[in-house]
């Protein structure tokens, strides 16, 4: 396969198959894809994962009910949404001049935030269905036990994520101007390619698909029974709310990426060489990291919708932030005058 310019680096790198296509027109539409998606999820990403992080952290006293796992959920969206706008510099410009760590740095950061929201909506899942079930535990629940889980799973996660920048590396004849979806993949051996195509999917994708499939069940399970001592079934309600959120954010996020993720990499190691399948997976891959980058925007709308406390919270502070700005902007006109 032969390619014109350099932005075909990574399927030169990566694809040692030689297939007749020619994918030059393809990576100028994923230029601009990547650069339109990324401008469209920009603001409302920033917006409201910094007004969440601003309720949940300043004015909401009982970090119980996830809040924690809530604020960590927020602090991973905003890590990938501030590194946006270099993603956005690169694919308008396709040049990177801010060095091989910055680029690495940006590049680890969305499947860190990718593979955070994930744990993090497994733990509110889990901490929902589990204070519904056993409610006198809940109440003996501290606040420090919620940071020490998610300190672990920053620890693990950031761990697990590391072979992603692991596996690029900078291309010598682009003079390490290139970045992102340009990185050529290390070429591994078959046995590793297996085993972490396996571990991948199963901590990344299954495991957590199951574990929250199961928190919804129980939830629903125990709706059709009698009242627990503590819990009214509007509770159970809004715990069931809860967690459906969560695993419709998780699918509609992650499913199509995780699809993808098995064949991409086979492709990427040729143990994929139909030349038809290797197009068509190399070109929903980018499709399917931008639907999983909608995350950033969607989780917010868990802290909103289906937090009562965060609603009211906002509600009021923000009203009180209006009323001080209208007023300061009302004695500046007087004084004027």
């Amino acid at each position: 396969m032969t390619c014109p310019n350099a932005s075909c680096m990574e399927v030169n790198a990566t694809s040692r198959v030689n297939c007749p296509h020619n994918m030059t027109s393809w990576e100028e539409h994923m230029n601009s894809l990547y650069t339109y998606f990324y401008l469209l999820i920009f603001i409302p990403g920033l917006l409201g994962n910094s007004i969440a992080l601003w309720v949940l952290c300043r004015f909401i006293s009982k970090k119980t009910k996830a809040i924690i796992f809530m604020i960590n959920l927020a602090v991973a969206d905003l890590a990938h949404v501030l590194s946006l706008p270099l993603r956005i510099y690169y694919y308008f410009t396709h040049s990177w001049p801010f060095g091989k760590g910055m680029c690495l740095l940006c590049f680890y950061l969305k499947y860190l935030n990718m593979y955070a929201s994930i744990a993090f909506l497994v733990c509110i899942s889990l901490q929902r269905c589990a204070f519904l079930m056993h409610p006198f535990c809940a109440k003996k629940w501290k606040r420090r036990y919620d940071v020490r889980i998610s300190i672990v799973v920053w620890l693990v996660v950031g761990l697990c994520c590391s072979p992603f920048i692991l596996m690029r590396t900078n291309s010598e004849q682009q003079n390490g101007t290139s970045c992102f979806k340009d990185l050529p993949t290390r070429k591994l051996k078959l046995g590793t390619a297996v085993t972490m195509m396996a571990f991948g999917e199963l901590l990344g994708f299954v495991i957590p698909l199951i574990i929250i499939g199961f928190c919804s069940y129980f939830i629903v399970h125990s709706l059709q029974q009698s009242t627990q001592a503590g819990y009214s079934v509007n509770d159970k309600k809004r715990a069931l709310r809860m967690v459906l959120v969560c695993t419709g954010v998780f699918l509609f996020c992650f499913t199509p990426y995780h699809i993808n993720f098995l064949l991409y990499m086979m492709v990427s190691q040729d143990l994929i060489t139909e030349c038809t399948v290797r197009q068509a997976v190399q070109q929903f891959h980018p499709i399917s990291l931008c639907i999983a980058s909608l995350n950033c925007c969607l989780n917010p709308l868990i802290y909103y919708f289906l937090t009562t406390e965060f609603r009211q919270q906002l509600s009021r502070h923000g009203s009180s932030v209006l009323r001080g700005r209208l007023m300061s902007l009302e004695s500046t006109s007087s004084y004027k005058e």
